[in-house]
């Protein structure tokens, strides 16, 4: 039997906190059609076929929580929907996106599923999910797929698009200090940190790293000239301007030489231990074509080292290796290299190996040291013959542990003359354990934006933790990059309280932004007038460096639809669980439901902020015991039963008096503000509920991030409410909370 493809019903990425995880997704509703009535129990051969084309199937632990899992509950019988999850989970892993997470979940309409995979990169996820479906199929169907060239595909589509290894580091040794980050281009620039807070990184450079030093590290001329000017040793030389020139500064610096471009990088251009008057004039021409000027230097006896200095100390060294070839007496030099160097498995083509390919078409330095030699790739060396191929390429042994504390001094010194906060330092030396002076070694270039990825993953020693201590570096000890966000969710007055927090954070001294219904605000002033209560006006806001908290209105439509804009917030504040009609498209229904999306307000609360909730609704109050951190109540009435048994156990509360907010913590209370005129009822049959209720919240809100009362009373007394909206009174009140 044939079954009919699987079908998408839609792919929606959720960007931040959702209803499933704290992580990005992707949530595609998929149609399984007539697979409905087959389980794979009842496919003949298919187990056989996914397993043998999927062999790494067998990691997945699924729901049993063991290895071997998902392929116990393949043989038992799942549903299509189940198995497309976890084929479109291992592709990932498999096209170098690494993650386990995935959900299958039926909806109300037979054969619909909700499938959810984490996803860290939108286009490759999605591609995963189509070819995780068309090799299901195949299975199923039992005709031809092409597992191999599928993986290929999706593993050019993520090296192209996702970051690279070098900022990945750096990105995963921010979460893993809990530092959210934002990614804002298609390349490596990336925000870590929120709003005022933040920091940006662009691969190994920061916005520490000045553009004068790496200006001044471009040039190598000048770089000597400052090191020497402090003491640090660098080998004599100068720029040249011609072939008999630079065979001039060779014959007076003395034999042997090295000829590099003035503004070359990546050791390109670059040739060393040079005798001759032809190898120098060779040499000449090779480094003229990749910098603007030609350099001859004295040629340093040694090894080639990179010394990554982070923060003016020394994080990590790896040192170079010489490449050989062997002849057999019948092989070419360019046969001989692809079989004896190119064939090493720890060499590849891109960055997740951590030895590059030699091709003889792209590096002529390694055609110069076979002319040197007096060979061509075409020559065939006799048997037994070693002919060198590159004297220190691929700088990938790692040292780290070897360097002399001398060396690691005179390096970070380096560093701080031309002014690098991150710097990759050359430095040839025979013995790195050793200080340069007793060996003649030198600093032969200080490098801006060096490379990491010879420290993160050597071809020998022990993989060096720099992208940890990049961010280190860049958020010291006890800072988290964080600034103060408040989140508001529900249907009751989410935009009244969004704005009145935020302008009692105007209030306090703070810079705000808000993305709420109303608009988009960057302290009082409207710069958006449609309905931004959405992802993308959130992370406007968390990139704008001048913002030192924001204020987020939340619908469950934008939770479901979107997901959250931020990771973490200081405060949370649900009012209820109302709106399940307006949902249908999300298969919502009810209350119960309603209360799983809007948890996810709470979920994020930090350890030490706090959920602000109605202590009038019991299905909210449910989320008190989810919340990290306090949660703090308020309510009309100081009589509600859950305001009455959080205050036994000691906890904050808010309530009306005599039209006054109360803020009680345990049985101590006192008067937090009068309940101004624009929250009583504009008509008799008006009720004055919604708006009360409203400012208790914001109040709440205000007390958990530490405003003082003084300001919160002053904020509520000049925040006004009319038809057309909510408009703060700016004249002095700022200037008088802050007295």
């Amino acid at each position: 039997m044939t079954y009919k493809d699987i079908e998408f019903l839609r792919l929606t990425p959720l960007r931040g906190p959702n209803i499933w995880t704290y992580r990005p997704i992707i949530e595609a509703w998929v149609d399984i059609g007539d697979l409905e009535d087959a389980p794979s129990n009842k496919i003949p051969g298919f187990y056989e076929r996914l397993s043998s084309w999927l062999p790494s199937l067998i990691e997945h632990r699924c729901s049993i929580g063991e290895r071997g899992g998902f392929l116990a509950r393949l043989r038992a019988g799942t549903w299509a929907a189940h198995i497309l999850e976890h084929v479109a989970l291992e592709l990932q892993n498999l096209a170098g996106q690494r993650t386990g997470f995935g959900k299958a979940r039926q909806t109300s309409k037979r054969g619909v599923y909700r499938v959810v995979v984490r996803s860290r990169q939108e286009q490759v996820t999605g591609a995963c999910l189509e070819a995780a479906r068309d090799l299901v199929m195949a299975a199923i169907n039992d005709t031809p797929y092409d597992v191999a060239g599928s993986v290929g595909k999706l593993r050019e589509m993520a090296d192209s698009l996702c970051l690279g290894p070098s900022t990945a580091s750096i990105t995963n040794a921010a979460t893993e200090r809990g530092i959210p980050w934002i990614r804002l281009n298609e390349g490596n620039l990336v925000q870590i940190g929120y709003g005022s807070r933040q920091r940006r990184i662009w691969t190994a450079e920061s916005d520490q790293t000045s553009a004068i030093a790496e200006s001044i590290s471009s040039d190598k001329d000048l770089t000597k000239h400052l090191l020497a000017a402090c003491g640090v040793p660098v080998p004599e030389g100068r720029i040249v301007e011609s072939t008999e020139d630079a065979w001039a500064a060779a014959e007076d610096i003395g034999l042997p030489v090295v000829v590099k471009p003035r503004d070359g990088n990546h050791g390109r251009g670059v040739s060393i231990n040079l005798t001759t008057r032809q190898e120098v004039e060779d040499a000449y021409g090779i480094a003229d074509k990749e910098g603007s000027a030609v350099m001859v230097e004295r040629f340093v006896p040694g090894d080639e080292h990179r010394l990554l200095v982070v923060g003016n100390r020394v994080v990590a060294a790896a040192k170079g290796e010489t490449a050989w070839i062997v002849g057999d007496g019948s092989a070419s030099v360019a046969e001989l290299i692809d079989r004896q160097i190119n064939s090493d498995p720890r060499r590849g083509p891109d960055d997740n190996f951590p030895l590059g390919f030699v091709l003889l078409e792209e590096d002529t330095a390694v055609v110069l040291e076979l002319k040197r030699q007096g060979y061509t790739p075409e020559s065939v060396p006799g048997a037994g013959k070693k002919v060198l191929i590159q004297r220190n390429g691929n700088v990938t042994l790692d040292v780290t542990d070897l360097v002399h504390p001398d060396v690691d001094a005179v390096v970070a010194l380096a560093a701080r003359v031309v002014g690098l906060d991150i710097a990759g330092i050359d430095v040839v030396a025979e013995d790195i354990s050793r200080p340069l002076e007793e060996q003649r070694g030198a600093i032969v270039e200080v490098n801006a934006g060096p490379g990491l990825h010879m420290h993160l993953m050597p071809a020998e020693g022990e993989p060096r933790p720099v992208g940890r201590a990049i961010v280190d570096n860049l958020f010291p000890v006890g800072e988290d990059g964080r600034i103060p966000i408040v989140g508001v969710a529900g249907t009751q007055d989410t935009s009244l309280i969004a704005r009145l927090v935020a302008w009692l954070i105007h209030l306090w001294g703070r810079s705000v932004g808000l993305a709420c219904r109303d608009g988009l605000f960057l302290d009082l002033r409207q710069v958006e007038k449609k309905d931004c209560a959405n992802w993308a006006a959130g992370q406007r806001l968390l990139i704008n460096r001048t913002l030192e908290a924001a204020v987020f209105e939340n619908g469950a439509e934008l939770i479901l639809g979107q997901g959250l804009a931020y990771d973490r917030c200081q405060v949370g504040i649900v009012t209820d669980v109302e709106g399940a009609a307006a949902l249908g498209q999300y298969d919502i229904q009810d209350a119960e439901q309603m209360f799983h999306v809007l948890r996810t307000q709470v979920d994020v609360v930090s350890p030490g902020g706090a959920a602000v909730l109605n202590a009038a609704d019991p299905v909210v109050m449910r989320m008190a015991v989810l919340c990290d951190g306090e949660a703090i109540l308020y309510g009309l009435g100081s009589n509600l039963p859950a305001i009455v048994e959080h205050r036994a156990q000691g906890r904050r509360a808010l309530f009306l008096r005599d039209k006054r907010i109360m803020l009680a913590q345990g049985p101590v209370e006192g008067l937090l503000a009068e309940l101004p005129v624009y929250a009583a009822p504009r008509e008799e049959s008006e009720a004055t509920v919604p708006r009360a209720a409203g400012l208790l919240a914001a109040a709440g809100a205000a007390v958990a991030l530490g405003i003082p009362v003084e300001i919160i009373r002053v904020g509520i007394e000049t925040f006004e409410q009319d038809r057309n909206g909510i408009t703060p009174q700016r004249s002095h009140a700022r200037r008088t909370a802050i007295q």
